[in-house]
């Protein structure tokens, strides 16, 4: 087999490719997606932190200069709230924008939400296992997160069913040679999202209440196409992650039950599996750089206005930086995994991600006496942002 997002096959199991690209050809180009390949630990971790790279190149050049075509006019609006939050522009602008949301993410903020986190996972994996299992990542791992973002940026109960489906429609955008229609999709989702934040923050402006949005509406400095930008990146990278990291670990640990035993019978074990789940079938596969001066990768040059692709998945396998790579261990103490990205885009959520997972993986350990799997569950078509359909679990308390 060889490197294919398209292929289900690969898809489902990229890391023997992954293997082979870092021993053979550490740096390769992907012509289908005119992108340069990057496998190994080393280098995803070192252009990550390169400021010779860019999430985009908007603030140094025209699209022309860039030697790449204009975007198709009916992508504005999708651009134009993707390009308004942080992760898709780069300092001076970047800095201005993480300085201002990070308040609300401080390590103590964080910290404070424990309890209520712990709460709605309680009461969600309560329901599950009442009525016997069923999709966990439908009726556990999707709700948790979502819940929680959408209780911190203030959206009101009866509009939360939106979210999720308006989010999964924006990040179709971000696969591989996206299809005409999930770009359209995107762009819909896009404009639908951006029409509610606009008029939920032109509520709260003159009228605050103690949420999210209401503080970024009452900050003079932000735009409102940046507030708006701001709330949708929240939503998509608060939850995408979380989501996947939960469906992947689960089924990894049932690839790996003596893990589970293990992890049953030694609860200190949950902030380092936690961490193992994440590099051992890594939710965020890829993130694209913008290359932004010519810089040089074990002796290939890479020129200005190309793009490489960091590939998370496989840099988190590598063999150089981890002991035996392939095998899931819940107690590996040395993981310097890399699946929230490093450098000035360092994932801001991170420990709010990391409580979610510990608060939601403690609640059905506790909670559920077994689970034991339905049917082998299937893998969605995406690539870059890698999760599965659903998870069918049977649940006794």
């Amino acid at each position: 087999m060889r490197f294919d997002p398209w292929n289900p096959d690969f898809v489902a199991y990229p890391y023997r490719v992954y293997e082979e690209l870092r021993r053979e050809a550490p740096i390769s180009y992907f012509e289908p997606a005119h992108q340069w390949l990057i496998s190994r630990h080393a280098d995803v971790n070192a252009l990550l932190r390169d400021r010779r790279l860019g999430r985009s190149y908007l603030h140094v050049a025209t699209h022309e200069q860039f030697g790449r075509p204009p975007e198709p006019e009916f992508q504005e609006p999708f651009w134009r709230v993707i390009r308004a939050g942080m992760l898709d522009v780069e300092p001076p602008v970047h800095t201005r924008l993480r300085r201002l949301v990070s308040k609300a993410f401080t390590p103590r903020m964080v910290e404070s939400l424990r309890p209520r986190v712990r709460a709605i996972a309680q009461d969600l994996v309560d329901t599950y296992v009442a009525k016997g299992g069923g999709d966990l990542i439908a009726e556990v791992a999707e709700p948790l997160p979502v819940t929680v973002i959408a209780e911190m940026l203030g959206i009101p109960d009866q509009d939360r069913h939106l979210l999720r489906p308006w989010s999964a429609d924006i990040c179709g955008m971000y696969e591989l040679n996206p299809a005409p229609d999930a770009q359209h999709t995107a762009v819909r989702a896009a404009g639908e999202f951006a029409g509610y934040l606009k008029a939920l923050a032109a509520e709260r402006r003159p009228r605050p209440g103690d949420d999210l949005i209401s503080a970024l509406s009452q900050i003079p400095e932000l735009t409102e196409d940046e507030l708006v930008g701001t709330c949708v990146l929240l939503l998509n990278a608060g939850h995408e992650a979380t989501v996947n990291v939960t469906g992947n670990g689960w089924w990894s640990l049932f690839r790996n039950p003596a893990e589970l035993v293990r992890l049953r019978e030694d609860r200190s074990l949950l902030p380092t599996a936690v961490e193992e789940l994440m590099r051992w079938d890594t939710p965020l596969q890829m993130f694209e750089r913008w290359v932004l001066e010519d810089i040089e990768v074990h002796g290939v040059e890479i020129p200005r206005g190309a793009e490489v692709a960091l590939l998370f998945g496989s840099a988190n396998r590598d063999q150089a930086v981890f002991d035996d790579p392939d095998r899931l261990d819940v107690g590996r103490a040395d993981n310097p995994h890399i699946s929230f990205g490093a450098g000035i885009h360092f994932c801001l959520g991170a420990p709010l991600a990391r409580i979610e997972l510990m608060e939601s993986f403690g609640a059905l350990l506790d909670r559920a006496v077994t689970l034991e799997l339905r049917r082998e569950p299937e893998w969605k078509p995406g690539y870059v942002i890698r999760g599965l359909r659903s998870l069918e679990l049977t649940a006794t308390g």
